[in-house]
C-alpha cells in the first residue's frame, strides 16, 4: 500500500511523505528536523521507517531540516551534484556513504522504489523533480516551476498523484508593493515558479495524461490564496468537461498542516 502526502507545502518550507509496506521517504525537509518529526508523529508515520530523503534543489525551503533528520536518523541524502554544491553549507557536514548523487533522467532504485530524478526550469543549480513508482502505483512532484516544460509533462504524464505547483495569482502579485520589481520578474520568469493559470492548464493536461488525484502546492502566503488557487484550477477542468470529486480528486496542500493522504493499493 502506498501512502503520499505533504507534511508542509509554500515557500515557508516542503515536505513531501511517501511511503510503502518497505518503508518511507521524504522528498525536501524545508522546515527543522524537530517540526518535521512531529509532523509525522501527528499523522502515525515513524520516523525510523525514514530510509532517505531526496532534495529538489539547494534553496532554504526545500533543505532547513535535512542534515539534522539525516544524521539524527542516519539515513542518506540524495540530490544532484549541482544542488549538493549548492546546500552543502545548509546541511553542515554529511558523511560520505549518505551523500547520494543522482542524475536528471537516470532512474534508481530504493527498496520497492523506482525513482526518477527531471530536470525542472528552475532558478537553483541543478534542480530536480521526481515521478516515483511504487508497487501499485505512481506519484510526482512537480513544483518549483517556471513553465511547464513539455519534458516535465513527459515526466509526470499519468502518474496517479501529482502535487503541482500553483504558486502565485499574477495580478496580486503585481499589485504586492512590498515586493521589489526584481523579484516579482524572478517569480514570473521562466525560471520561476507556475502561476495559478499555467498550473491549472498543467493539471487539464496531467488529468487528460490520466492523472487522477492533483494536490495543488507550494502556494505563495503573500501573492495567493488556497480558495483562488483551487477555483482556478476547478474551473479549467470543469470547462474542459471532468468530473471533479468523480472521475478526478483536486485538492489544496496546506502550509503548515499534512495535505491530505492518498491511499492507493
Amino acid at each position: 500500500m502506498t501512502k503520499f502526502c505533504t507534511l508542509f507545502s509554500g515557500s515557508s518550507g516542503n515536505a513531501v511523505y511517501l511511503s510503502t509496506g518497505r518503508g518511507a521517504i521524504l522528498i525536501d525537509c524545508g522546515m527543522s528536523g524537530k517540526q518535521t518529526l512531529e509532523a509525522m508523529q501527528q499523522n502515525g508515520f515513524a520516523p525510523e521507517e525514514l530510509q532517505a530523503i531526496l532534495i529538489t534543489h539547494e534553496h532554504s525551503d526545500h533543505v532547513k531540516g535535512a542534515g539534522i533528520l539525516s544524521r539524527k536518523l542516519h539515513i542518506p541524502i540524495y540530490a544532484t551534484e549541482g544542488t549538493w554544491q549548492g546546500m552543502e553549507a545548509a546541511v553542515g557536514e554529511i558523511p560520505a556513504h549518505h551523500r547520494v548523487v543522482i542524475t536528471a533522467d537516470e532512474s534508481f532504485f530504493l527498496n520497492d522504489l523506482e525513482i526518477m530524478p527531471f530536470a525542472i526550469p528552475h532558478d537553483a543549480n541543478d534542480p530536480t523533480g521526481y515521478r516515483i513508482y511504487t508497487p501499485g502505483a505512481s506519484v510526482a512532484v512537480a513544483t518549483d516551476l517556471g513553465y511547464f516544460a513539455d519534458s516535465v509533462r513527459d515526466a509526470v504524464a499519468g502518474a496517479d498523484v501529482v502535487l503541482l505547483e500553483s504558486n502565485h495569482d499574477p495580478d496580486m502579485l503585481k499589485q504586492n508593493a512590498f515586493y521589489p520589481a526584481h523579484l516579482k520578474k524572478r517569480i514570473l520568469g521562466k525560471k520561476g515558479h507556475l502561476s495559478n493559470e499555467s498550473g491549472a492548464a498543467a493539471a487539464l493536461a496531467l488529468v487528460e495524461s490520466g492523472t487522477k488525484h492533483l494536490l495543488l502546492g507550494h502556494l505563495s502566503s503573500e501573492n495567493n490564496t488556497p480558495d483562488l488557487a483551487y477555483r482556478t484550477t476547478l474551473a479549467a477542468l470543469q470547462n474542459a468537461g471532468v468530473d471533479v470529486d468523480g472521475e478526478v480528486s483536486l485538492n489544496v496542500a496546506g502550509r503548515y498542516r499534512t495535505s491530505c493522504i492518498y491511499t492507493i493499493d
